[in-house]
């Protein structure tokens, strides 16, 4: 592809691109940061424990980062990289043509010189900890020649800028890059479709509890962590400085902050949240000339446009692709419907997100936590929190922009309407959340806020539509059960709660299969020995999930099959919670159909098992083979069996497994990742598992060492205090030393 003219704000992106990219990139690191991060070293204090966690221990925090960056960057540099690859807009270039608009989008909501401008104007104690990032990033290129980056020989301080929450998607992966492919590539009138489909993807994204006082046995506040992401999605570090940090838990890889995790005085879980914290505007768009303007109230205001390029890899070389991107004051332009550009309003304030990221890690207690909340830098996530005092607490999502009430903000609103403009943002006071509520427990798996805390729970009437949209989900009704019911809890018993086997979507699907196989049978057609010993098989099933279970084994091919066939009979538009689609599957398919699925599915099992009496532990797997990104499957190689299923079925350990090229069993890759147990009494306890072990590199004592108790649902003594680390040391070193 020929390269065309550039226009000048193009141009300046692109150069910087340059700067950053492969031509300085490829120069090697000076002798004054080479001996000014030597020094550095010496200040930093690494020791692994016998699971291979990394306590890193420093002077001040950026000591600490840097000591952070380094470990992270030791354990598994290709997840660091391919992190700050796609925040920072540059995938095609390893990628190729296919993620332009995944570049293209990020670049739309924030581009690296803005990045860079922000780190310039950032106060002292945060520019001190985005130095320490690329310090000690780059300080382990250095000292680990061998390894071949994809693409970023050298890392920039403003980067974690671009990625500075540690969400697994982020705030702008909602933003359909099809929709933005027909609006930037065709620029013509498109039949819209809402690709905003959290409704309909399984749910993974995580569940929290908090246990007060009234209900602990020790009573003291205990805190379950068990968020669900793609496996090896996070690290398990421990971050100590004499500046008052002393943080545990999972960090994102390449970024410096503990997400999800506790201290001394308290601990905080994520779950991400569907509250509204994000809008959809439909612009009227006038030209005149060869300007174009968007309608506000009787105002005509100028598009404000863009030139940017974007580099992607082709076989013959690096190729270019330009466009002219668009903005009104509501966000930047993502898209069309009826002949209107669609612009997205969304939470763009790096700083702050990165700040609060960072500065809840050393609150003290309740206050301090909400203090630091009053940032309002966290879009995406509830926070289920507990801490040293007893106190257990809920917020429901934190960035919340004010709004006029009237308004479908779940659709796109009219931009040219000033009454849809924001409003400014709720106070943290303001938005949906419960405090120490009589239940003495809190729950939340991603879905509504009205049912946390039972009879405690805040009450709907009391807040506009828009702050908590979320539906119910059966992990939801699954974990009120268990925590209500349950008198008193220990750490033991809290784990027992997170590993809950049953399966509360069956309890509404199954029955109606029972029923049909009575008004079928007599059919001789659809009547088999087989057939009428698996009808058993379920009847006698307890509806939990267990390695050995073939019951689980028919109900979960069956349900994914019927669900398969309602789904094919529902409106293109048409969009399903968790509950919902149950509710349609049950009435879309006839009797007939629901016994002939199972039918199919005794077929499918005897066919690809040999019989269709097979346990789900036998199909149902762990395997980690290559440590990559992208892993890899095969049933001839030896793999772990494990009980606990998908979400979408209530499964409070979630365990997202399917089929891959060549495999008949199915291999899991997405759920429970880091999992941890807190106490907070005079001392902190605590118990914790990662899916697989701490290092990606296969062959490795931490590979897979923490597996076997994964996969059991079992946890390991977190070692939070000096003198329980030293009775457990594997290693203890400077980075960079052999």
């Amino acid at each position: 592809m020929n390269r065309p003219p550039l226009q000048p704000i193009g141009f300046l992106f692109s150069l910087l691109i340059l700067l950053n990219g492969p031509s300085l990139q490829a120069q090697s690191f000076t002798k004054a940061e080479i001996a000014r991060w030597q020094q550095k070293a010496k200040q930093v204090t690494i020791t692994r424990d016998t699971w291979g966690v990394p306590h890193i221990y420093g002077k001040t925090d950026a000591d600490v980062v840097f000591g952070l960056l380094f470990t992270q960057c030791e354990d598994d540099f290709g997840r660091v990289e391919e992190n700050y690859i796609t925040s920072t807009g540059r995938l095609a270039e390893v990628e190729g043509e296919s993620a332009i608009y995944h570049d293209l989008r990020a670049r739309l909501f924030l581009d690296t010189t803005q990045a860079i401008a922000i780190y310039k104007k950032s106060p002292l104690w945060m520019k001190s900890l985005l130095d320490a990032f690329a310090d000690g990033s780059n300080y382990y290129l250095h000292t680990h020649p061998e390894v071949k980056p994809r693409l970023l020989k050298r890392f920039q301080p403003w980067m974690p800028l671009m990625f500075s929450e540690g969400s697994i998607g982020g705030n702008i992966s909602v933003v359909s890059t099809e929709r933005l492919k027909a609006f930037y590539e065709q620029r013509k009138s498109t039949s819209y479709v809402d690709y905003n489909d959290h409704y309909e993807r399984e749910s993974i994204g995580s569940n929290g509890f908090a246990i007060a006082p009234a209900k602990s046995a020790t009573k003291n506040a205990l805190l379950l962590i068990n968020p669900h992401t793609s496996f090896y999605f996070r690290s398990e570090v421990h971050m100590v400085s004499q500046e008052k940090l002393n943080a545990y838990g999972a960090v994102t890889w390449g970024q410096f902050f503990i997400y999800q995790g506790f201290n001394e005085n308290c601990g905080w879980m994520h779950t991400t949240s569907y509250a509204d914290s994000m809008d959809e505007y439909l612009e009227t768009i006038e030209k005149k000339g060869n300007a174009l303007y968007y309608k506000h109230g009787k105002d005509l205001k100028p598009v404000r446009t863009q030139n940017v390029r974007i580099p992607y890899k082709t076989a013959s070389g690096m190729q270019y692709k330009d466009f002219t991107m668009y903005f009104t004051q509501h966000g930047p332009i993502a898209g069309e419907k009826d002949g209107k550009w669609i612009a997205i309003d969304m939470m763009n304030t790096p700083l702050n997100a990165l700040s609060q990221s960072y500065l809840r890690t050393k609150a003290t207690g309740y206050d301090s936590f909400k203090e630091v909340m009053k940032l309002n830098g966290n879009a995406s996530n509830n926070t289920i929190f507990a801490d040293k005092n007893g106190t257990i607490a809920y917020w429901h999502g934190n960035f919340m922009p004010k709004r006029d009430p009237k308004f479908d903000w779940e659709e796109p609103v009219d931009g040219s309407n000033p009454e849809t403009d924001w409003k400014g943002l709720h106070a943290v006071d303001e938005i949906v959340q419960v405090r120490n509520p009589a239940t003495g427990w809190i729950q939340n798996c991603n879905a509504t806020p009205f049912t946390v805390s039972g009879s405690s729970s805040p009450d709907k009437s009391k807040y506009p539509a828009y702050m908590a949209p979320d539906a119910q989900n059966y992990r939801g009704i699954n974990a009120a059960r268990v925590l209500s019911e349950k008198k008193l809890f220990t750490l033991d018993t809290l784990i027992a709660a997170a590993n809950d086997p049953h399966l509360a979507a069956f309890d509404e699907l199954l029955p109606p299969l029972l029923a049909a196989y009575q008004t079928v049978s007599a059919d001789a057609a659809n009547q088999s020995k087989d057939l009428a010993e698996a009808i058993g098989v379920l009847k006698s099933w307890d509806k939990s999930y267990g390695k050995a279970s073939v019951g689980q084994t028919l109900a979960i091919f069956w349900g994914e099959k019927i669900q398969r066939l309602a789904r094919s009979r529902a409106a293109g538009d048409q969009q399903f919670d968790n509950l919902s689609l149950t509710a349609y599957t049950i009435s879309s398919t006839s009797p007939q159909e629901k016994v002939k699925a199972l039918a199919d599915v005794l077929a499918d099992l005897t066919r690809d098992f040999g019989t269709w009496k097979t346990p789900w532990g036998d199909i149902n797997r762990y395997q980690r083979l290559t440590g990559k990104v992208q892993e890899t499957y095969d049933d001839l190689k030896p793999s772990i069996p494990v009980g606990f299923t998908s979400s979408a079925w209530g499964s409070l350990a979630a365990f997202a497994a399917k089929t891959y090229p060549g495999t008949k069993k199915r291999y899991g890759s997405v759920g429970n990742s880091f999992v941890a147990v807190v106490e907070f009494g005079r001392k902190v306890k605590a118990r914790s598992v990662v899916t697989g072990g701490q290092s990606s590199q296969p062959g490795t004592q931490h590979f897979t060492d923490q597996a076997p108790l994964y996969c059991e649902g079992k946890f390991k003594d977190v070692l939070f205090y000096p003198e329980d680390i030293q009775k457990h040391v594997e290693k203890t070193y400077h980075p960079g030393e052999k």
